[in-house]
């Protein structure tokens, strides 16, 4: 196909594959009009995650269960650019791809070259279930191409030192005001009670995305990546209410609440300050808790966590911001896939696969050797850890959909704050800020988008430690503008307005 180099390049960069199935394009599928698997096996090169290949105990099951026969060839995750790249330059496109942005492959969904699969959603029991505010986020032209890997839409809140907040009388905090209050009480109150001035409010890392200035940033109204203004889709460091954050996390830095160098701070120093007990606020996923609280009570069995989700901004209201609802889609490319039927029986695989049970057997295993079920969750037997990191982990790369959509088990926990964080994920889902641009093309985005977000990002980081004014943040807005960021204002604006 024309547009097969350039698709393959666009992968190099992009995109991260769970599953991919290629087909022999000298045998045509043999299905009945509901899409019946046929005798032909579903040949899937899948991503490996773990240090070792699976043996076929799951993939046995899953076989009987769905009446597809699998052919999986597992390749490690470091190898799959190359793999996926080959794959793409030689024509030999798989049955399956999956993608991180359906827009990376907009031109060739243009040219025909993948399934538009919408129409045949409603033809299938468990698809038909798939949510639509996620199907709509996944949609090019306003057509559904793909099935997506469904993600909690906002796990970021707060996860803080309880027995510290108790020791200063401090509750969890409700508003911005009530933070800065804890994140100074944290550092010059002495929270634990040693007598020493060794402690800080919070702990941060150098990540814009999944670090503490992107939930901040929500607090104070700021739009979720991009926004509209006057009629213009606009980014979102171009609000006042990102200026405000800026100020907000300045204030904090200034004074010493927070980790000096945190911009060179990974995440995993960023949480070892916090289960050591050298900061008491984390402002990140608050799934992270249970890990947290594991590793920081070997060192110290009185450290106490709890979990949080909403505080509101100067403007009294609660918002957070939110990704599409999907980790990654699988689309269809029309190369190997190349008859309705065929698409209709992969598409019965995957609507068998989300099944009740064959999730479950999917993400936990076997009941009884993998994992038992307490209180209506899934309890992974620990006694077992290594059969489930070696027979169960790697299949977790062909997951599609999420509990609502299949019934599987949620995970169990019998510790408290963690059963609370699942509980704050889904009450965030009240609460949360779109990204204008999901939906939206711009060609100029596609090439130059992450290239042109770190100026901002170095921007925004010089002018929390200091470095620069808010002229010279300016400054750099104006070099975003003319370097590219324009362009992608107008095309996004463009499409917006069509």
């Amino acid at each position: 196909m024309k547009n097969t180099k350039k698709v393959a390049l666009f992968s190099a960069i992009c995109i991260g594959v769970l599953g991919l199935t290629a087909c022999n394009k000298n045998e045509s599928a043999s299905s009945d009009s509901e899409g019946q698997a046929s005798n032909d096996p579903i040949s899937i090169m899948a991503v490996l995650h773990t240090p070792e290949v699976p043996d076929n105990k799951l993939q046995d099951l899953i076989e009987e269960k769905t009446e597809a026969k699998l052919d999986i060839q597992w390749v490690p995750s470091d190898n799959y650019t190359e793999r996926l790249n080959t794959a793409f330059a030689t024509g030999t496109l798989p049955q399956v791809v999956t993608v991180s942005n359906p827009d990376l492959f907009r031109e060739a969904i243009q040219d025909d070259q993948f399934w538009e699969i919408g129409p045949y959603l409603n033809e299938f029991e468990n698809l038909s279930k798939l949510n639509p505010d996620i199907l709509d986020n996944s949609k090019v032209d306003g057509k559904i191409y793909s099935l997506y890997q469904g993600r909690p839409l906002s796990r970021s809140g707060i996860i803080y030192r309880k027995d510290w907040a108790e020791n200063l009388g401090l509750e969890a905090p409700t508003n911005v005001e009530e933070v800065y209050e804890m994140v100074r009480a944290f550092t010059e109150d002495d929270p634990d009670g040693n007598g020493q001035d060794d402690t800080i409010g919070l702990a941060d890392r150098g990540e814009m995305y999944y670090g503490a200035f992107k939930t901040i940033s929500s607090w104070h109204g700021t739009p979720n990546g991009w926004g509209e203004k006057d009629g213009v889709i606009t980014p979102e460091f171009m609000f006042d209410e990102y200026m405000d954050t800026l100020n907000y996390i300045k204030g904090i830095h200034e004074k010493g609440y927070m980790n000096k160098d945190f911009p060179v701070t990974s995440k995993t120093d960023q949480v070892n300050m916090f289960k050591t007990g050298k900061a008491g606020l984390y402002i990140g996923s608050m799934g992270d808790v249970e890990g947290i609280y594991r590793d920081a009570t070997a060192l110290n069995p009185d450290a106490e966590f709890d979990v949080h989700n909403y505080v509101e901004g100067p403007d009294g209201e609660y918002n957070i911001w939110s990704i599409p609802g999907y980790g990654s889609l699988l689309m269809f490319p029309k190369n190997s896939v190349e008859t309705e039927d065929e698409l209709k029986r992969i598409l019965g695989f995957y609507d068998q696969l989300m099944e009740t049970d064959t999730m479950n057997l999917l993400l936990w295993g076997i009941e009884g050797e993998h994992y038992t079920i307490e209180e209506g969750t899934a309890k992974p037997i620990t006694d077992n850890q290594q059969a489930i990191d070696r027979e169960v982990r790697p299949y977790l790369s062909l997951e599609i959909g999420e509990a609502d959509s299949t019934g599987r088990y949620e995970g169990y926990s019998d510790y408290e704050p963690k059963v609370k964080a699942t509980e704050l994920e889904k009450d965030n889902e009240n609460y949360l800020i779109p990204d204008l641009s999901i939906g939206l093309h711009s060609e100029e985005y596609i090439h130059n988008g992450e290239r042109l977000q770190e100026i901002i990002n170095d921007a925004t980081y010089k002018y929390v430690l200091g470095q620069i004014d808010e002229d010279g943040f300016n400054q750099a807005i104006e070099n975003w503008k003319n370097q590219g960021g324009q362009t992608i204002m107008d095309e996004y604006t463009e499409d917006y307005n069509k």
